[in-house]
């Protein structure tokens, strides 16, 4: 499904603070250069959309630090001036492709959580290969992730959720899946809230890695 139009995006604000590109990303990577508080728990959002999940669970949880990846910079742009206007300064958002920030960035044992909501499920099999959800992903996330962190994947494409499940469970050292309704969250992504109003069925997953 397309994305929607954006509305006008405020240039006129200060996003030194809010929207990165991976070049402006510290290298070796340093929390402390993105957050005031740089001892608080790291969790990062891979394709974050329009915001809102980033947006809301930073403000509900202002003693955790939250990066959102967003390939597609006009929405990385609308996501940062979300923050702006509210104040938050526990979140940020990077303009780019997540795998580099994994692959080049992301000391070990350094996540608390990764979460991946309703990633483009590439409809076509020639495209699969292009989804999120692979492997070169889930390895990065087994090595980043702290004991105890988890990897929390949402989509409303059942055959995309079953292929992922099929190789997490082939595949994946990170214990699970584990279903998230129990403990369900009162912020959601714009997509799930559109999902949801149009009564299509969503499929929720977390992993945790073990270890101490």
């Amino acid at each position: 499904m397309p994305r929607r139009t954006l509305r006008k995006i405020d240039t006129t604000l200060d996003y030194s603070r809010h929207l990165y590109t991976l070049e402006q990303l510290p290298k070796p990577w340093d929390t402390a250069a993105l957050f005031p508080n740089a001892d608080a728990p790291l969790e990062v959002e891979v394709g974050s959309g329009k915001g809102h999940f980033l947006h809301d669970v930073s403000q509900a949880h202002p003693e955790r630090n939250y990066l959102g990846i967003e390939i597609a910079k006009k929405y990385a742009a609308y996501c940062a001036a979300a923050l702006i206007r509210d104040g938050i300064s526990n979140a940020a958002m990077v303009a780019g492709d997540a795998l580099p920030l994994f692959n080049e960035l992301f000391p070990a044992n350094s996540l608390a959580a990764v979460h991946v909501y309703f990633p483009d499920p590439w409809w076509k099999k020639r495209h699969r290969k292009r989804r999120v959800m692979q492997m070169e992903l889930v390895r990065r996330c087994e090595c980043c992730l702290i004991p105890g962190g988890k990897l929390h994947f949402w989509t409303d494409v059942e055959e995309y959720f079953q292929t992922v499940m099929a190789m997490m469970a082939a595949e994946s050292v990170l214990r699970g899946p584990f279903d998230p309704m129990a403990d369900e969250s009162t912020w959601r992504t714009h997509f799930e809230k559109r999902t949801l109003l149009e009564g299509r069925p969503v499929f929720r997953s977390y992993f945790v890695k073990d270890g101490s």
